[in-house]
């Protein structure tokens, strides 16, 4: 398992919702909350299930309610894929 710098969590997050809400990543600031990006439930599933695809760990049911904005779980997420690796 490897790292996933924060930067990187980020970027993968930003590209994500992007699309799924139609716009440019431009346009998807990292510190709005996602409850403020149009992602309906469904969406929201989607999306936690291509993450854990992508970083080969489930993150938890309440990791979007603990970490409310791109910025906020992409740091989550490269604490957590860092305890793993070194885990490993």
């Amino acid at each position: 398992m490897r790292h996933v710098p924060a930067e990187e969590a980020q970027t993968w997050l930003i590209e994500k919702i992007a699309h799924r809400i139609g716009v440019q990543p431009a346009e998807v600031p990292p510190e709005q909350y996602f409850d403020e990006l149009d992602l309906d439930s469904t969406e929201a599933l989607i999306l936690a299930g291509e993450m854990e695809s992508w970083l080969g760990f489930e993150l938890g049911t309440t990791a979007l309610w603990y970490h409310p904005t791109i910025k906020d779980l992409a740091a989550h997420i490269a604490e957590e894929s860092g305890q793993r690796a070194a885990a490993a």
